[in-house]
């Protein structure tokens, strides 16, 4: 969820998506999922998670008490593993009610195939960033025949 988010924060521009020919405000409006003012949210209630278990080591009597720092680690990562189920399933309820249940659970069959599908496309990716390739050079040309055909009747 980190590594991902991440990256739609710090390296997704805000401006004009040439590639999907989109604006960001357009893509806010269609995103089903977590939109850009949903993700603050959500990765604010991750970041500030373990202060909970700082003050309180058994979060309100939820954990025995940590003996030692990988004790404390094991928590976080059950919180963190606990907001995201969270996250997911608030979500995929809210759209059964804001949309229907299938886009619900389509969007919830995305999300937990997204990595699986991340590995596939972006696994040459560190490669490509110690060649100083920083941006898809993708241009029109190279897009897949179906992008092609969808550009033009856009048009």
């Amino acid at each position: 969820m980190t590594t991902r988010q991440i990256g739609h924060f710090f390296f997704e521009p805000k401006g004009y998506d040439e590639v999907n020919h989109a604006t960001h405000e357009y893509k806010e409006e269609i995103k089903v999922g977590y939109n850009l003012q949903r993700k603050v949210v959500l990765m604010s209630i991750w970041a500030f998670s373990p202060l909970v278990l700082y003050f309180d080591p058994t979060l309100f009597g939820i954990f025995s008490s940590p003996a030692n720092d990988a004790s404390f680690t094991q928590k976080v990562a059950l919180i963190w593993l606990f907001i995201a189920a969270a996250g997911v399933i608030y979500r995929t309820v809210q759209l059964f009610f804001i949309k229907d249940v299938q886009t619900g659970l389509a969007w919830m069959t995305k999300i937990l195939t997204d990595p699986f599908h991340d590995i596939k496309l972006y696994h040459m990716a560190p490669l490509y960033l110690l060649r100083g390739e920083l941006f898809d050079s993708m241009t029109p040309e190279h897009y897949p025949a179906r992008v092609r055909r969808r550009i033009r009747l856009k048009r």
